[in-house]
């Protein structure tokens, strides 16, 4: 059945798809400006807050590739449904966590249910609407998407600051209680017919597993857990070598350019994702904004990637990808050094401000042609695991760095208690984020390639350009059939 975007029901799939997405989007985003509120609430240390932060990241990322992979075979709908009700479920568990041990665990489970709705929303698109209305279809998600994830920060800190930072999660009850009827009732099935094979369990448990154990490591400073985490990572890369059908196959990664681009992820999500986890408590621990004040002190790089990533996209795809992903990284280390002029009574226009601005404007440099150069650094059979593989690399990067950097940086349970503890470690761990982002620089100057500009033309890389994140994955199971 193929929809046209003008019709009643092609509005209708939309609205479901974004109310779906939204929530995963909205919740990547409001939690932080929350985490002082929870400490206080909950007598938690920092390791609670990290836990509240990877927890979720962590099943996500390991699950989100046979999230994808379940739709192809059992249906998108019917799994993004599943997903939708299992993320609101988790959500529920979060805002009623009468502790942290509590919290951490229902946030792992929105994880699973994030990973089994993020990768069917765009492929609902996909399977429902007529090949001429894909490209606004999917604009018109990542747009509204996009739009969800720019007032989370401001969201969350209203509700933190008022109603409470339960609500933070309570809020995606509703969204799910209307998601849910619009879906049934005017998104149609879809499947992929050529799915075939055992799923891959055992490698997400692997992959889970030693993303787990790293991250135990990490944030409790303690060596055997991440020893083992590492034999058990390096089990999984065996494990994938040797099924014929992997979640993760090896074989993509001897394509140099999209091997290239995901080192460059690697790079670029694990600063960002250090750097607004730190911000979040920097504004609110020493510099002493409101959590109101600190989210919508954020708002200014999701502005930014919202107004101008369709256009950086188009100059990517005139210029080639090598020059927006060395310099967009640069930009990104100058803004987050300048993060480090913001400190007690730090005055928002003069210090934060241009801080947020110039992150932001790295950002909108270099993460749309990154979008897009994972795409093209394919062939059109293998784009939704390609998306679906930079998708997890981002949020594992995420996840290991919110891990890893207070350890680095110094940073004690109660760190966050204190504005002179915490000050003084954030100095210390914010010239790290800036040069993981310059390392992301050297290594896109020396191993992305710009490509003919047929090759540039890529159809994959027009419809996702604008997509202000890692490309959500229109499909994730096989490596052959039409992507979004």
């Amino acid at each position: 059945m193929e929809i046209r975007l003008s019709s009643a029901q092609g509005r209708w799939v939309v609205l479901a798809t974004v109310l779906g997405s939204g929530m995963a989007l909205l919740d990547s985003t409001v939690v932080n400006v929350a985490l002082p509120r929870i400490g206080r609430d909950l007598d938690a240390d920092l390791a609670v807050l990290q836990w509240t932060v990877n927890a979720y990241m962590l099943t996500l990322a390991a699950l989100i590739l046979l999230g994808g992979a379940l739709g192809d075979r059992y249906g998108r709908r019917r799994i993004f449904l599943l997903g939708v009700v299992w993320f609101a479920i988790g959500s529920l568990l979060c805002g009623l966590a009468p502790n942290g041990g509590v919290l951490v665990a229902a946030r792992a489970l929105q994880g699973v249910g994030g990973a089994l709705l993020t990768p069917g929303s765009l492929a609902l698109i996909q399977g429902s609407f007529h090949p001429d209305d894909r490209a606004r279809a999917v604009g018109l998600w990542s747009g509204l998407g996009g739009v969800a994830a720019a007032v989370g920060p401001f969201i969350g800190g209203w509700l933190a600051d008022g109603p409470g930072w339960r609500w933070v999660f309570l809020l995606n009850v509703p969204l799910a209680a209307l998601c849910v009827p619009v879906a049934l009732r005017h998104v149609p099935e879809s499947r992929d017919p050529r799915a075939a094979g055992r799923f891959d369990v055992l490698g997400a448990v692997l992959g889970a597993a030693a993303l787990g154990l790293v991250t135990y490591a990490l944030i409790d400073a303690t060596v055997w857990p991440g020893l083992v985490g590492v034999l058990v990572g390096a089990f999984f890369v065996l494990v994938e070598r040797r099924r014929p059908d992997p979640m993760l196959p090896l074989s993509i990664f001897a394509l140099r350019q999209f091997t290239a681009v995901n080192l460059v992820t690697l790079c670029v999500y694990a600063a960002f994702g250090g750097f607004f986890f730190l911000v979040a408590l920097q504004l609110q621990v020493v510099a002493g904004y409101s959590a109101l004040g600190a989210g919508t002190a954020l708002l200014p790089t999701t502005v930014l990637m919202l107004l101008l990533s369709a256009k950086s996209g188009e100059l990517g795809e005139r210029i080639g990808p090598r020059i927006p992903l060395t310099v967009g990284p640069l930009l990104c280390a100058a803004g987050t050094m300048l993060m480090l002029r913001v400190g007690e009574g730090a005055s928002y226009v003069r210090d934060v401000l241009p801080a947020m601005a110039v992150m932001g404007l790295g950002m909108v440099t270099l993460v749309a042609p990154l979008t897009a150069t994972v795409l093209a650094a394919v062939d059109t059979g293998r784009a939704g695991i390609a998306s679906g593989i930079n998708n997890a690399a981002a949020r594992a990067a995420g996840l290991l760095a919110v891990a890893a950097l207070p350890l680095l940086a110094g940073m004690g349970p109660e760190a966050y208690r204190s504005a002179e503890e915490f000050g003084e470690t954030f100095r210390r761990a914010i010239p790290m984020c800036a040069g993981v982002l310059v390392a992301g620089a050297v290594i896109a100057w020396a191993t992305v390639r710009t490509p003919p500009l047929a090759e540039r033309s890529h159809p994959e890389c027009r419809i996702n350009c604008g997509v202000s994140a890692p490309p959500l994955e229109p499909r994730v199971a096989g490596e052959d059939g039409p992507a979004a």
